[in-house]
């Protein structure tokens, strides 16, 4: 049977302060109303996420928080003098734990994306598109060549990669597949994306876009196609919770369903649950798939020694089995 991946995480939205705008996001909120979290609140879910066999930490942000005073003041309050640098406190903390982090901070320097790698199994950035929207009109950090120049430093620095395509907030057909194109010149140059996730829109409230159309289910499973024609290699992910039935996208090329937690919601589509894990087992099987738990670090990367610090490393070791899944 065909095999379809997926995580076992914990997601934790560290601060929900951002420099960007984006028309469709309904987690970023203005520093009156933002939050920025402590240790203490990360690793209270942390431990519990560890209790429950979790081997993920997902860690989600707004994209250069110290753009609004109030982040810095909360940074300075925990002591410390950047995001970067409380994050890379984070990450190797969770790796005593045992337990993999996987961090998705946005745009950054290529200094903080070396510190990071040393704790970090993966990282991700969604492209989004390689075209400019006017989705992303007051969101500098959504500039194309920006993010396609953030993915191809994590290319030089051999870091395992996650990145993919948000599908219909304005781009055209065109401008997808371009997009899906940019990504595997990357892919060609350096060899460090593991999974491309084609994740659809879905209207939030009170946001500029809350009354734009979400996709139609043939404009997701195209891109799914796309996605597949063009990178055949790898994981391409489509998010369970995003979508009413997964199957049509798994038949279309979809592996993976990404991460799936025990614990938190998905705090970017709070309004969209997780799946029952055994009842998508059961589905899945009885269409002929096989559910198959990975790590933040794909199968693919688990023997590549190159990807990874030695204490990364250390960690995937002992949770992996002979094949690179979890053990």
């Amino acid at each position: 049977m065909a095999v379809v991946t997926y995580s076992k995480n914990v997601f934790i939205p560290l601060t929900n302060m951002c420099r960007n705008r984006c028309s469709y996001c309904g987690f970023r909120k203005d520093p009156a109303e933002a939050w920025f979290l402590s240790p203490q609140e990360v690793f209270s879910k942390v431990l519990k996420a560890k209790e429950l066999g979790c081997s993920e930490v997902l860690i989600s942000l707004g994209e250069y928080p110290e753009f609004h005073r109030k982040a810095r003041e909360r940074l300075e309050e925990m002591g410390f003098r950047s995001t970067v640098e409380y994050l890379e406190d984070l990450c190797r903390r969770i790796l005593r734990l045992n337990l993999l982090p996987h961090t998705n901070a946005g745009v950054m320097e290529a200094d903080g994306l070396r510190r990071l790698r040393r704790y970090n199994a993966s990282m991700g950035l969604m492209l989004e598109c390689a075209a400019e929207l006017e989705a992303h009109r007051e969101s500098p950090g959504k500039n194309p060549e920006l993010r396609l120049a953030f993915i191809e430093t994590a290319g030089r620095l051999k870091i395992p990669f996650t990145t993919g395509l948000l599908i219909g907030i304005g781009e055209t057909r065109e401008q997808r597949l371009e997009s899906l194109k940019a990504l595997r010149r990357l892919q060609d140059a350096y060899g460090h994306l593991q999974e491309i996730i084609i994740q659809p829109f879905r209207p939030k409230p009170g946001t500029p876009m809350q009354n734009f159309p979400p996709p139609s289910d043939e404009e997701v499973l195209e891109a799914v196609r796309m996605a597949r024609e063009i990178f055949p290699e790898l994981g391409i992910q489509i998010p369970p919770n995003l979508v009413s039935d997964v199957l049509p996208f798994l038949e279309a090329g979809a592996n993976d369903l990404g991460g799936i937690s025990p614990l938190t919601p998905d705090f970017i589509n709070p309004e969209h649950p997780w799946p029952n894990l055994e009842q998508l087992r059961e589905r899945l099987e009885s269409a002929g798939f096989t559910l198959r738990e990975r790590l933040p670090i794909y199968p693919s990367f688990v023997r590549r020694e190159d990807f990874m610090s030695e204490e990364v490393r250390e960690v995937v070791r002992r949770l992996t089995d002979d094949e690179g899944y979890r053990r």
